[in-house]
């Protein structure tokens, strides 16, 4: 791995990787069984140079903005160096938001250039951009019969001129990284180059890379977890990224063989998914077959009790992990609440889940459990270089955990105001409620904050989802995470609810139970409320007329319960 104390940014730090290891495969991409592309550092750098003369002769200048939209890809990375090199910060948006959310997010980041796929391209296309600053727009793979309306080809931008490379500072912002969606309160975190410098430090012994070791992305690299572990990390270290442009679960199982993948990042739904197949698989073999597995099952759980012993573990158990492609050094698993029988179930294995905590603010990582010993009930310490606190501890130890860290973000972008709550006396306040135990191992045991993680990784803060419940017939409303209005010492079955206050003459026969589904049906499955309460009372408002999120939801709390909800 490259000593990343010795580079200012992310640019640099990239160039020092294709400098030290410009003939080692950087890149492979590929779409079911056939490979479209493989790269070398060096050939990774060309592409990447081209598009970055080509940006500079557009007017790209440094600390300019580039939004990328596209899904997991070589070109993304491509991009990515590009605008790195060129001195800009790069916002990384979801594809899987609406064009009216993309939209939303172009405008507030103030972004200059837009790179992004044909497919969503279309969907973009018509929309009025008169409300951003995007001057330049790049498409990739648009075909030749295509009219792009005023953009320009990916493949097709190259300057005539070498470019030239604009050094960053470390505290420069590298990314404005979205941890919310949209309607509501953007929630910009602008990362800076030392926050990803020292984050990728800090975290790269507890899976280090080298040439030859090979990381299978398939969490979209907008997330912050790929982004680091599937960018940052791999290239600093010698790295190959594989990139599938098919997730169906069989082309997945072939990459592990097909290029002996070394380390894969997860969200916990696709590990429970996982695990749930494996069990399926188990469960088929013949009565014979089965109970020596679960034998050597056994044996291969008393030898790791202390720690992992791979190379024991595929002996023991040659079968399972060659369906792995034999080479498989670890899982890493967060962005949500991961259940700790399926960490023990996977361990039980021989397969290795780093499970760590984290957030976007802290730039991906606060603690990873280091499996020494394995600790499946808790969430590890912290990484190197990060405190964590306990705020206000009750008697029981628990309170909110804050953090402090050279990787914790410089602000929320344009929010002063939430910046200042969020970070105070240069600790990050999380949101999040946990204790700390003998051992320095974090448990989490509810959120502070009314927002929920789903079990994709996605953050979902409630206040964005109130733009499709405008104008409903009633008094009032606003939305809240269940576990927000009734606490619960759990990480798990979080879900929004909608309080109303009704207008007795739109609540005919059900009226608003209908409303309520119907506009649910306009959201994406993830952000759906689960169900409704009815609120006899005017809700509490700031002397602005703001609701007194705080102050509802105590009351609502306080005299109602869960069973209150009137489900979908």
């Amino acid at each position: 791995m490259l000593d990343l104390s010795q580079y200012e940014s992310l640019g640099a730090a990239l160039s020092g990787a294709i400098e030290r290891w410009p003939d080692e495969i950087c890149l492979i991409e590929a779409d079911r069984e056939y490979e479209r592309c493989r790269l070398t550092y060096r050939e990774f750098a060309e592409a990447a140079l081209r598009l970055a003369a080509g940006l500079e002769e557009t007017g790209f200048a440094p600390d300019h903005r580039t939004a990328i939209l596209m899904s997991n890809q070589s070109k993304w990375l491509i991009s990515a160096y590009a605008v790195f090199f060129c001195g800009g910060v790069l916002v990384p948006l979801d594809y899987k938001l609406t064009p009216a959310e993309h939209l939303a997010l172009l405008a507030h980041s103030n972004s200059r250039a837009l790179i992004v796929e044909y497919p969503i391209w279309r969907t973009l296309s018509p929309r009025d951009f008169s409300g951003t600053r995007v001057e330049t727009v790049l498409v990739t793979e648009a075909p030749a019969s295509s009219d792009l309306t005023g953009a320009k080809r990916w493949e097709e931008l190259c300057g005539e001129r070498a470019p030239e490379f604009r050094p960053r500072r470390r505290r420069d912002a590298a990314c404005i990284v979205y941890s919310s969606g949209t309607g509501g309160r953007p929630k910009g975190c602008v990362l800076t180059h030392e926050n990803y410098l020292e984050q990728c430090t800090a975290v790269s012994p507890l899976g280090p890379f080298w040439p030859g070791a090979r990381y299978l992305s398939i969490i979209p690299t907008n997330h912050a977890i790929d982004f680091m572990v599937g960018f940052v990390m791999p290239f600093t270290g010698g790295g190959t990224v594989v990139h599938l442009r098919t997730l169906r679960p069989e082309y997945i199982r072939e990459a592990f063989t097909r290029y002996k993948i070394t380390y894969m990042a997860v969200v916990p739904l696709i590990l429970k998914n996982l695990e749930r197949g494996l069990r399926e698989r188990f469960a088929a073999l013949p009565s014979t077959k089965r109970r020596i597995l679960n034998a050597l099952v056994r044996v291969n759980r008393i030898a790791t009790r202390r720690g992992p012993k791979p190379w024991l573990s595929r002996v023991l158990l040659k079968s399972v992990h060659q369906a792995f492609g034999g080479e498989l050094r670890a899982l890493l698993v967060g962005g949500a609440f991961t259940e700790p029988k399926t960490l023990e179930f996977f361990h039980d294995i021989g397969i290795q889940i780093l499970n760590g905590y984290g957030c976007t603010e802290a730039c991906t990582a606060i603690t990873v459990n280091d499996m020494k010993p394995f600790r499946p009930d808790t969430l590890g310490k912290p990484v190197a270089g990060m405190q964590v606190r306990i705020m206000n501890p009750d008697a029981d130890g628990v309170g909110e955990v804050a953090v402090r860290s050279k990787t914790v973000m410089a602000h929320y972008l344009d929010d002063l105001e939430l910046t200042a709550e969020t970070i105070v006396d240069g600790w990050l306040l999380t949101g999040d409620l946990g204790k700390i135990d003998a051992g320095g191992h974090l448990h989490l045991l509810g959120r502070k904050k009314n927002m929920i993680v789903t079990t994709e990784g996605k953050n979902v803060y409630p206040e964005d989802i109130e733009n499709v419940f405008e104008s409903m017939p009633v008094k009032e409303f606003c939305v809240f995470a269940a576990n927000y209005l009734w606490p619960q010492r759990t990480m798990t079955g979080e879900q929004l609810v909608l309080v109303v206050h009704p207008d007795p003459d739109h609540n005919q026969n059900g009226a608003i139970g209908r409303e309520v589904e119907r506009r649910n049906q306009g959201l994406l499955p993830y952000k759906r409320v689960s169900g409704y309460v009815l609120w006899p009372e005017d809700f509490p408002r700031t002397a602005s007329l703001k609701i007194k999120r705080n102050i509802l939801a105590e009351q609502v709390g306080r005299r109602l319960d869960r069973s209150a909800v009137q489900l979908l």
